[in-house]
């Protein structure tokens, strides 16, 4: 008598779960549903505006600077000589 108790017990809660989980897991879904679009809109209005195709904006150009020679560079090459062409 015991086991038939336990048995109708359990598939009464676990029908009395399955039918809350039906009523209550669609509205937490909505309101997942509806937080993440109002973040995505949010996201979207905090972006700079879209400019039209084919239009080119430079924020900032680097200055370029030539490199430097290194000391001692010229010395590396050799020493430049003068000669004449003998005939």
């Amino acid at each position: 008598m015991g086991f038939f108790k336990f048995i109708v017990i359990s598939f009464l809660v676990l029908y009395i779960i399955r039918v809350i989980i039906r009523l209550i897991f669609p509205s937490v879904l909505r309101g997942m549903v509806n937080n993440m679009q109002e973040q995505a809109r949010n996201q979207q209005a905090g972006q700079q505006p879209r400019r039209p195709e084919g239009s080119i904006n430079i924020d900032y150009v680097p200055p370029r600077s030539k490199p430097k020679p290194k000391p001692g560079a010229a010395d590396k090459l050799g020493e430049f000589v003068d000669y004449e062409e003998i005939k």
